[in-house]
């Protein structure tokens, strides 16, 4: 079986149970098909890039997938239907990531805050 990468972004009017409820319906369309879903990650409510469907925001959900082929396309095949479902995107890796996820890890890193942060000490005061 290959390894992939799939990330949906869903309506930002919908709640986070029915967000739940999406991700549960997808890892089960995998598993009818013979792959199985090793991680997921909730996003959370984030800005898009550009409107989409006159949307400004939406739940980003990640999986990490190892399915054969079949059970991808078949999984694309859904979302496309899914009328919550406003983008999606399938990498197909040749392994996953241990840990959280970068996007995870900064938003981590945001939280901390600008007190933390060092002074930068390339700059000289006092010279013009």
């Amino acid at each position: 079986m290959s390894l992939y990468e799939y990330t949906y972004i869903a309506r930002q009017d919908i709640q986070p149970q029915q967000v739940d409820a999406i991700t549960a319906e997808f890892t089960k369309i995998l598993e009818d098909n013979g792959g199985k879903v090793a991680k997921t990650e909730s996003w959370g409510l984030r800005n898009l890039a550009y409107r989409i469907k006159k949307y400004k925001k939406g739940h980003y959900v990640h999986l990490n997938i190892d399915a054969p082929h079949a059970a991808v396309a078949e999984l694309e095949r859904n979302a496309r239907l899914h009328e919550d479902v406003i983008r999606y995107m399938t990498i197909r890796v040749e392994e996953h990531e241990e840990g959280d996820s970068v996007v995870l890890r900064s938003k981590d890193r945001d939280s901390r805050g600008r007190d933390d942060r060092r002074p930068r000490e390339d700059k000289k005061e006092g010279t013009s």
